[in-house]
């Protein structure tokens, strides 16, 4: 059965698209730990991320790098932090989280809700600065 992420990325679901190759996509978190909070994933349906290929797990990285910039440079934040947990979805992929304090990293607290207009608003904003 193919995963959420492999739905959205063949637009059998709706995502908050924020960049795209051949390869990879970059999309919104729709239950973020903060607002800007998005996933990278291999369009390729690998469960986990060590398991790409080394090539592969490159090029993932420094496509992360580009959505991460453009984060950096659409919501306030001091950096934009990078993390693979890889146990919600059986998908790889990178978290890519705008954050002011090491406390915006921490997948243990409650998710923020925000509408699908808010969401809308934060994927062109950083769509804007690609």
């Amino acid at each position: 059965m193919a995963s959420i992420f492999t739905k959205i990325i063949k637009g059998e679901i709706p995502g908050y698209k924020i960049a795209e190759n051949d390869k990879f996509l970059a999309f919104l978190d729709v239950f973020p730990l903060v607002h800007g909070h998005v996933l990278v994933v291999p369009k390729k349906e690998i469960d986990y991320i060590f398991d790409l290929e080394d090539a592969d797990l490159a090029e993932m990285i420094v496509f992360a790098k580009k959505v991460a910039k453009a984060i950096k440079l659409a919501v306030p934040c001091k950096r934009v932090g990078m993390s693979v947990i890889g146990l919600e979805v059986p998908h790889a992929h990178i978290h890519l989280v705008p954050m002011n304090t090491a406390d915006d990293v921490n997948f243990t607290r409650p998710k923020i809700k925000p509408t699908p207009e808010e969401l809308s608003e934060m994927a062109e904003k950083i769509k804007s600065k690609l």
